[in-house]
């Protein structure tokens, strides 16, 4: 996956289930890992939230 830009209008794409959407939508959460900003839709970040506060890396969820 290719990290988004941070100009607010560039494409994001959900690193888990791949849902796109233009620009990175207030409802979405992200994560740096390895040094790449990562999103997740509300639905991956709703179904991981235990994970994500939990402050693990995607690859274990």
């Amino acid at each position: 996956m290719r990290p988004a830009s941070d100009d607010g209008g560039a494409a994001v794409v959900c690193a888990q289930c791949g849902a796109r959407a233009q620009g990175p939508p207030p409802t979405w959460t992200f994560s740096v890992e390895d040094g790449n900003r990562q999103y997740f839709c509300v639905d991956c970040a709703r179904a991981n939230l235990r994970a994500i506060e939990g402050r693990l890396d995607s690859s274990w969820w």
